[in-house]
């Protein structure tokens, strides 16, 4: 295997336990509420909380990546996050809970920008779409695992127990990742030359790196930075429904049997995988036949428009079969955006990809912070039905967004000149 397709497996993996690591307090909402005394508004706080902290520490993680490699940066995410993830385990009440969830956000923030970071030194510029692709495939993946592992798991051993396993793994994998991995592929001594060679000339970046050390301001007079960043909001705040509420409503919105929650709260997550890998696969494919510019473009939108009619539907629906079927079609659409989104970001960020798109994911987490605390109050004041609704309207809108955003539209770090035009065709 090449060792650039090692690294992506590496990174898959992490982005895997990512998930089974978000999505196992989402998985366990119901046991942790009736054990701590929660009530539902209140799982919105704690369920926000994790976003919040998420958010302010999103581009500061990724500019540090910039500025010390991904590598490093990394290792102390994955480190931080797990203990964390442990900690969870140990909460006794409703403020330890939410400080502790506040933390695990700190930890995690950074985590897909330092990945980009790390893909973008070793992936040429054409293999970008597949190998986010991967990686956010790999995360759904996880998250679809979630139940399967979590609801037994706690059903046996109480909630707690899950916590505990998942923050070892992710220790482990660090652990691994500090020993094994370069920074660089000239670092590595076991590639093979034409390989190193061939990633050297196609990845697009510049020969003199210490442009990216300095965090410049400058890069927020891009209009299509400001626009990929509105688009990512609208994209966060369906994908976070899934991650935080989307388990809950089914079984208190929707009053799913506890029998059938495993395989209802796993299908979206299964079919979202599909739709990572292929939009990442069509992105790619899509930039050589009509080059970068709609080639990046025309796959997100028609999914993101898809995605915003099928929540709507799921919302308005009281079949709850035909609702799950709806929001996992929903579901799989949303996320072929998500490759292309991260696709963009370092396309347009070269040699600060990490600080891109940490802008990009704090914008989609104020969002997903906001709707997620939202959703507790409007639930609980109308019903899981109208937030539901609002969030499909709100997907609806990102997916015209990308009529506006250009990834031939790069940000130049040595002469701080935006909305310089290259790569026009591929």
């Amino acid at each position: 295997m090449a060792k650039r397709y090692q690294v992506l497996f590496v990174l898959s993996l992490l982005s895997m336990i990512t998930f089974l690591d978000r999505i196992a307090l989402s998985s366990a909402s119901v046991s942790i509420m009736g054990d701590l005394h929660i009530n539902t508004m209140q799982w919105g706080w704690i369920l926000g909380m994790f976003t919040l902290a998420y958010g302010i520490f999103e581009m500061p993680t990724g500019w540090l990546g910039d500025k010390i490699g991904g590598k490093k940066v990394l290792f102390r995410v994955v480190i931080w996050w797990s203990l964390f993830t442990v900690l969870t385990g140990f909460s006794s009440g409703f403020l330890m809970l939410l400080i502790v969830r506040f933390l695990f956000g700190i930890g995690e923030a950074g985590a897909y920008p330092n990945t980009s970071i790390v893909l973008s030194k070793w992936f040429p510029v054409l293999e970008r779409g597949r190998a986010q692709a991967t990686i956010w495939g790999a995360s759904r993946i996880g998250a679809a695992l979630t139940p399967f592992l979590v609801i037994p798991l706690q059903h046996r051993y109480g909630w707690h127990m899950p916590f505990y396993l998942l923050g070892i793994v992710g220790i482990i994998w660090a652990i691994f990742w500090f020993k094994w991995h370069k920074e660089d592929p000239s670092e590595c001594k076991n590639i093979e030359a034409r390989e190193l060679a061939y990633i050297q000339a196609e990845r697009g970046l510049p020969v003199e790196q210490e442009a990216s050390k300095a965090f410049h301001w400058s890069i927020f007079k891009s209009k299509n930075l400001w626009l990929l960043m509105a688009m990512y909001l609208c994209y966060a705040i369906g994908a976070y429904f899934f991650q935080s509420w989307f388990h809950t409503y089914l079984e208190k919105g929707r009053l799913i049997a506890k029998d059938q929650l495993i395989w209802a709260s796993s299908l979206p997550y299964l079919l979202a995988a599909i739709g990572c890998f292929t939009g990442g696969w069509l992105s790619d494919k899509a930039c050589l036949k009509f080059g970068k510019k709609w080639g990046r473009r025309i796959v997100p939108l028609v999914g993101l428009f898809v995605s915003g009619i099928c929540i709507i539907a799921a919302s308005l629906t009281s079949d709850n079969f035909s609702a799950i079927i709806a929001l996992g079609i929903g579901m799989a659409c949303m996320d072929v955006t998500a490759p292309v989104a991260w696709a963009v970001a370092m396309d347009i960020g070269g040699l600060r990809s990490g600080t891109v798109s940490g802008a990009m994911n704090t914008t989609g987490l104020t969002g997903a912070y906001i709707s997620t605390v939202s959703f507790g109050y409007l639930a609980s004041a109308y019903g899981y039905y109208f937030p539901l609704l609002l969030i499909g309207i709100i997907v609806l809108i990102g997916s015209f967004v990308w009529f506006k955003i250009d990834a031939t539209e790069i940000l130049i770090n040595e002469s701080r000149a935006l909305g310089t035009k290259i790569n026009k065709k591929i």
